[in-house]
């Protein structure tokens, strides 16, 4: 494993442990659910990290019954396609808003 998919995943094992306490607020049905939902931001993220045409940092990834939600800044409209391309692509995505500004 490389650094830059070592710091991914610790990146990513943060995350998921700083938000184990929003799947009350959030509204799903089970835990299970929530699970799910941390699991294809998990795994979205990471492709993206591995990807070396979008720029992982800047855009965010949030994840709610299946539905990702794209957000942030790409350096331009390849970019932004990419990055849905990436989340439509992980099972259990069942559908994508891209919502990434293109930055001018």
């Amino acid at each position: 494993m490389n650094f830059r998919n070592a710091f991914a995943v610790s990146i990513t094992a943060l995350v998921m442990l700083g938000t184990a306490g929003c799947a009350v607020t959030r509204g799903q049905e089970t835990v299970g659910a929530y699970i799910d939902d941390a699991t294809i931001t998990t795994q979205i993220k990471g492709r993206m990290v591995e990807n070396t045409s979008v720029d992982a940092a800047s855009i965010k990834v949030e994840t709610l019954n299946g539905v990702v939600i794209l957000s942030g800044f790409a350096k331009n409209n390849t970019e932004r396609t990419t990055a849905e391309t990436i989340a439509r692509g992980v099972n259990g995505v069942k559908s994508v808003r891209n919502e990434v500004a293109v930055r001018p």
